[in-house]
C-alpha cells in the first residue's frame, strides 16, 4: 500500500538529486522496472549502467535523468528510506502506485499529487485514513499542503 505524509517531514530525503548522486548504483539503472521508468517519464533508453539515450539530450549519464526518475529509482530501491516525492511530476503517479503495488510504500508530499482518474489504496499517515479516489483524497491532502 501507498502510505503517504503531506507537508514537512524531517526523517525523510529532501534532496534526492543529491542523494541519488551518492547512493546510486549501476544495477539500479539497468534493472527492467528502471528502464521502463526511464523510457516513460524522460522518453530515454537505458543502452547500459552509465549511459543512456535521450532524445533531447543525446548520450547522458544516470546523473542528468530528471528529478522524476531519479526519484522512482530510489524509492524502488531503497525501501527503508522515506523520499520527498514532490521532485516528481504527476507523470510519477503511476509508477509510485505501482511500486507501493509490490511493497509497502511511504513517501513524502508538500505537494497535491493527480493521481489520476481510477481508484487506489492510499493511506494518508497525517490522518491514518485510507482513500480511494483523488475526490476522497483532495479535501483530506488540502488539509496540510
Amino acid at each position: 500500500m501507498l502510505n503517504v505524509y503531506y507537508g514537512k517531514m524531517p526523517e525523510a530525503v529532501f534532496n534526492t538529486a543529491v542523494y541519488f548522486k551518492n547512493a546510486y548504483e549501476d544495477e539500479w539503472i539497468t534493472d527492467s522496472v528502471a528502464r521502463d521508468m526511464i523510457l516513460d517519464i524522460d522518453k530515454s533508453i537505458v543502452l547500459d549502467s552509465a549511459v543512456i539515450d535521450s532524445p533531447v539530450m543525446g548520450k547522458i549519464p544516470p546523473l542528468a535523468l530528471s528529478g522524476g526518475v531519479k526519484t522512482l529509482i530510489l524509492m524502488k530501491n531503497e525501501r527503508t528510506k522515506i523520499f520527498n516525492a514532490s521532485t516528481c511530476g504527476d507523470n510519477c503517479a503511476k509508477w509510485i502506485l505501482r511500486l507501493a503495488d509490490t511493497e509497502d510504500l511511504t513517501i513524502n508530499l508538500r505537494h497535491l499529487m493527480d493521481f489520476g482518474e481510477g481508484t487506489f489504496d492510499i493511506r494518508i499517515l497525517n490522518t491514518n485514513q485510507i482513500v480511494h479516489s483523488m475526490k476522497e483524497l483532495v479535501p483530506i491532502a488540502g488539509l496540510y499542503v
